[in-house]
């Protein structure tokens, strides 16, 4: 069975252990016997160095711009499992102008298969290459874009050339025989910023011989958060777009509550974008209101416009469509914690754009019929005590905003 529509959407992942090393085996339905093992997960050949892969290593990119990377899924997977697989390399193609499509006749491809550990090959090597996602420990969205990662051609974040400015390794608390797992290499680094938050940066107790010793500190504030499996970084997304050369405008915000904007606001917004702000918080649900909203207007919207989606890619469930002009707009509620803004503009533009603030809540949700019914959570019991303060707040929110 080929992979399923990219499209599918699962709202809840289980947690991701980074997969130690594994004696390479030699079943036919696992690594090739001429690789090795490195940094975890990483298959290096042996006749090959990943330090001087060149452009070879790196899919090609069609002249449309996109770079399509063929992928065909185990049915040794259950339905639920390719839906999480499937989800995981959406945020790729919505946000990067690589695009994972399902493998037909194509030579070169990624075959997603079940392992005993978490493993990739490292870039393109050529005809069918495998991934291997262990069912029990790397299952999240995070962990599964981990390793398509390493197929994309990266390394790990805290290997880096420059890593000893932003991370100290504890070697004495490094389990015997694991060092090899903390190297450093000769990195291109895109001439992009250290990324703590990346998905392919290791956890703080990773490989630790000590329990609650962490084996890698950050410095100079040891208490910032290391090695997350909640989905790709905004550097994460940088790096991917910089490295294959995509023409993307795309964003990732994970704070709880944040602020963000057209480009050049308050001044003009450029010609020609097409921008996106993917807001991922760790729990709750998303509330989104536009705080200044100026978009140069068209009928119908068809020239410049926002639209937000309910979910992680265009293809979730629209909550508000195609509008442009100058006012207020009505505020939001996502379903969960993941909301998609998008904004198109076209060649000729006389607009300052928007700016929009987001935070987390812990109900409601946006009505867009013309009548309806709402009521207070678990009604007609009693309503939660916890809901005063976060239900308070939203009305207040939404008053403001009429």
């Amino acid at each position: 069975m080929n992979l399923i529509p990219l499209s599918a959407l699962l709202a809840f992942f289980y947690s991701f252990a980074l997969g130690k090393p594994v004696q390479v085996a030699t079943r036919n339905n696992d690594m090739e016997s001429d690789s090795t093992l490195q940094e975890g997960d990483i298959v290096f050949r042996r006749k090959r160095s990943a330090i001087n892969c060149d452009s070879s290593c790196f899919w090609p990119k069609s002249s449309d711009g996109l770079v399509k990377v063929p992928v065909n899924v185990s049915t040794e997977f259950s339905v639920a499992e390719r839906t999480w697989i499937a989800e995981a390399m959406q945020e790729f193609t919505t946000l990067t102008c690589v695009q994972f499509i399902n493998r037909t006749t194509e030579t070169n491809y990624i075959s997603v298969v079940p392992g005993e550990s978490c493993w990739s090959h490292f870039g393109k090597i050529g005809g069918m290459q495998q991934v291997g996602l262990m069912k029990t420990g790397c299952m999240s969205k995070g962990a599964i874009q981990h390793e398509m990662n390493h197929a994309l051609g990266f390394l790990h974040e805290q290997s880096r050339s420059d890593r000893d400015n932003y991370v100290k390794i504890m070697w004495e608390y490094v389990i015997a025989g694991e060092q090899g797992n903390f190297g450093k290499v000769n990195s291109n680094n895109l001439g992009l910023p250290y990324d703590y938050s990346s998905v392919m940066h290791y956890g703080a107790n990773d490989f630790s011989n000590t329990s609650g010793k962490a084996t890698i500190v950050p410095i100079p504030d040891p208490s910032v958060p290391i090695g997350q499996r909640e989905g790709l970084s905004n550097l994460d997304v940088a790096k991917i777009n910089k490295l294959y050369s995509c023409n993307c405008c795309s964003n990732v915000l994970h704070k709880p509550n944040d602020t963000f904007s057209s480009v050049n606001y308050p001044s003009s917004y450029p010609d020609n974008s097409n921008c996106l702000w993917l807001i991922r918080i760790p729990q709750h649900q998303i509330f989104l209101q536009f705080d200044a909203f100026d978009l140069q207007p068209s009928p119908d919207c068809t020239s410049d416009y926002i639209r937000v989606y309910d979910g992680s890619s265009r293809n979730s469930s629209v909550l508000l469509d195609k509008l442009c002009g100058m006012g207020s707009l009505p505020s939001l509620v996502a379903s969960r914690n993941v909301m998609l803004v998008e904004f198109v503009s076209d060649e000729a533009t006389a607009a300052t754009g928007f700016q929009a603030s987001y935070s987390q809540v812990k109900c409601g949700s946006t009505l867009t019929g013309t009548s309806g019914v709402i009521t207070s959570p678990n009604y007609p019991k009693r309503y939660p005590k916890t809901r005063t303060a976060s239900g308070s707040s939203v009305l207040q929110q939404i008053a403001r905003s009429l």
